[in-house]
């Protein structure tokens, strides 16, 4: 992509892959954590990489506010930056994305409340160039992708280590480095959201529910089901389904 001009203010994000960017007549290299800005006549360049095509993340945006915005955060003067938890930074531009495009009334109130939590967020998670180790990054991606594919038959950070060839010490370095969650809270909230899904959608029973996600008991699931959702799940599910007719009604 090539422009000699753009009419916004506009931050990008890239989530996976390689490429460069040429802005303003300087080049730099893209990997997965990096942001960039750039402004309205500022001409860029943004190749991709065939062998590793980029996945990015962008918000356009305008106005004097958004122009001290961007002003007062480590983005100004289309500078690029790497950001040590990529998958926060991620989070906020899903919710502007499902806001975005939704139908909600508050919708447009909701995305301009978002996007200054956007620049804080990157200028929290901002390091020196340099500090940030490409391969590590690479691993944590890979890790949270194989936990991601395979929650249900790990039972624990052991075996979720194994199944990503790592080092059980290491992928907890690599999660406290690059993200929000533990392995541990990771895997248990996989394991939660989809526990979730039997009980309410599928109509499991709270036992089933547990074997089905490796717990070796009811008790032990139900005390996990309750840290993420403060309820019990008999009682989550009593709720929701109350819930769920009173709307339906």
């Amino acid at each position: 992509m090539q422009r000699s001009t753009f009419p916004f203010l506009c931050v990008e994000f890239v989530a996976e892959g390689e490429g460069e960017l040429e802005l303003d007549g300087q080049r730099t290299r893209l990997q997965p954590g990096i942001a960039f800005s750039y402004l309205p006549g500022i001409p860029h360049k943004i190749r991709n990489d065939p062998r590793s095509p980029m996945l990015k993340y962008y918000v356009d945006f305008a106005g004097k506010g958004a122009q001290r915005l961007l002003a007062r955060s480590p983005l100004a003067d289309g500078k690029a930056i790497q950001v040590s938890a990529p998958d926060e930074v991620i989070e906020i531009f899903e919710m502007l994305q499902r806001n975005g495009s939704g139908e909600g009334v508050l919708a447009q109130e909701i995305c301009t409340a978002l996007l200054p939590v956007l620049l804080l967020k990157i200028t929290e998670r901002a390091v020196v160039k340099g500090r940030i180790e490409p391969r590590a990054l690479a691993s944590y991606r890979r890790a949270r992708q194989v936990i991601e594919r395979q929650y249900r038959t790990l039972h624990n950070v052991e075996a979720a280590a194994r199944a990503c060839h790592l080092d059980a010490a290491y992928l907890c370095r690599l999660f406290q480095r690059f993200g929000q969650l533990s392995p541990y809270q990771f895997l248990t909230r996989l394991k939660m959201s989809r526990a979730a899904e039997l009980l309410l959608d599928d109509g499991l029973m709270v036992k089933e529910a547990a074997a089905e996600l490796g717990f070796a008991d009811a008790f032990h699931f139900s005390r996990a089901f309750k840290r993420i959702y403060g309820l019990p799940p008999e009682r989550f599910v009593r709720q929701a389904r109350g819930g769920r007719k009173k709307t339906d009604s």
